[in-house]
């Protein structure tokens, strides 16, 4: 144990904690004066109000596990006595960086999907008015130019935003201050926005190698639709995005009807939450109605039409309960409210509601394999087995671990046997947890 510092030093710091995450660890202790996060080796320094805040804290973590996000992280007294100013990143570079102003810098690591102006502007306007983007590649990345309407909206959204991830365990946020006192932005492209004038050209030219490495923004659907409002754009980016681009083959992101007809179900085994179970995997569904007079028929209402889109594609045909399903668009714009109709608008099983663009990422028609997640930490595979085994033969399964938490994959001999597991047990109950499950793209374990 090294002698007692004011400074507390963790390990196994991820790239998905923020500075707010290990603040929330600390600050019971006492107040947390400065902090550096040494992202390239997943470690930080903490620096306590007094000593014997740090000690009270490293006694309390020598019995109990700290974990943050699934995390577990590792604490120890640092070498350091004191942090310089200099290494904090509540301070670092102060000598050459700029007071908080109304531009915000943002460099984005761990880039794995493309970020587009309408990405940027979705994140950052939630914090006020966002009044122009620029974006640009360096040596340090890609990088953006965000100007609001006032400082105190860009104080804000750092303060929220910086460390955090655009998308689930990846695109995470790296924020300074800007020198800048106003951007000059002479196109609306997708390098640039002003959206004070949307009167901009949006200067046609050939691709240069600016974003080489990356799917062009420009082939994303939300671009070839000369109507879209950037709202609409942001949001189809985001989904083209998590589909590596391009949306699937087939499916054309312009459906706007939201409610489907499904016939040819097993009336003996379906009901409205077997078939949340199953559609929810493509979007959040809003209600489902089995129709009284023809039983082997149901609607399904989903929250948009993209999400209609997907599940018509994925579903068209899939086997369930050694019935063929077929999937179409209703005629009824939407499932009026009634006794028979259920009503799943604030479930909390709905899946879209958070990790979207892993959702989306996810989506598949049926396979063989199903993916079991929030299971308890003491789960076994026989158990695992005993609980889904009863819908198929099970070829094989796998148990393992990501993040502290535990999952696992399940193989059928079947895409039907895996169907029906899925849509009988997620959201059911083993040992006490609430279990989640949907379809692997994974062809062996």
């Amino acid at each position: 144990m090294a002698e007692p510092s004011k400074v507390i030093h963790i390990r196994n710091v991820g790239h998905e904690i923020a500075e707010s995450d290990l603040l929330q660890l600390l600050q019971p202790f006492g107040l947390v004066s400065k902090i550096v996060m040494l992202r390239a080796k997943n470690q930080a320094l903490l620096q306590m109000e007094d000593i014997h805040a740090s000690v009270s804290a490293l006694q309390y973590y020598s019995s109990v596990q700290p974990s943050v996000r699934g995390r577990n992280v590792y604490m120890q007294f640092s070498s350091h006595q004191e942090l310089t100013t200099d290494q904090s990143s509540h301070g670092r570079n102060s000598d050459q960086e700029s007071e908080p102003n109304r531009i915000l810098l943002v460099t984005i690591h761990h880039m794995i999907y493309p970020i587009t102006v309408e990405v940027l502007h979705q994140v950052f306007k939630a914090y006020g008015f966002v009044e122009k983007i620029v974006t640009f590649q360096k040596s340090a990345g890609f990088q953006a130019l965000i100007q609001y309407n006032s400082r105190q909206e860009a104080v804000e959204a750092f303060g929220s935003l910086h460390g955090r991830n655009i998308y689930d365990g990846c695109c995470q946020l790296d924020i300074q201050y800007s020198n800048l006192s106003e951007l000059q932005v002479h196109y609306n492209n997708d390098r640039s926005r002003d959206f004070t004038n949307p009167s901009l050209p949006t200067e046609q030219r050939p691709r240069t190698s600016q974003q080489q490495g990356y799917p062009d923004p420009a082939s994303l659907y939300a671009f070839q639709q000369p109507g879209a409002s950037y709202a609409q754009m942001g949001r189809a980016a985001m989904i083209a995005a998590a589909f590596g681009g391009t949306l699937p083959h087939g499916v054309t992101g312009t459906n706007e009807r939201c409610t489907l007809i499904v016939s040819n179900l097993n009336t003996d085994k379906i009901d409205e939450d077997k078939l949340f179970n199953l559609f929810s995997l493509y979007g959040n569904i809003v209600r489902i109605k089995i129709l009284r007079n023809k039983p082997d028929h149901a609607l399904v209402e989903m929250a948009d039409g993209l999400q209609a889109e997907l599940a018509v594609h994925y579903l068209k045909g899939a086997i369930l309960f050694g019935k063929k399903l077929e999937v179409n668009y209703s005629k009824y714009p939407n499932i009026t409210p009634a006794p028979d109709a259920h009503d799943y608008l604030n479930s909390s099983l709905n899946r879209f509601n958070s990790n979207v663009v892993k959702n989306y990422r996810h989506c598949c028609a049926p396979t063989k394999m199903i993916h079991i997640s929030a299971l308890p930490q003491e789960i076994s595979e026989e158990a695992i087995l005993n609980h889904v085994s009863e819908h198929g033969s099970v070829i094989n399964t796998k148990l393992f671990e990501v993040n502290g938490k535990r999952q696992a994959l399940v193989m059928f001999e079947t895409e039907e046997e895996a169907t029906e597991a899925l849509v009988s047990k997620h959201a059911s109950t083993l040992e006490g947890n609430t279990i989640r499950i949907s379809f692997s793209q994974m062809q062996s374990i």
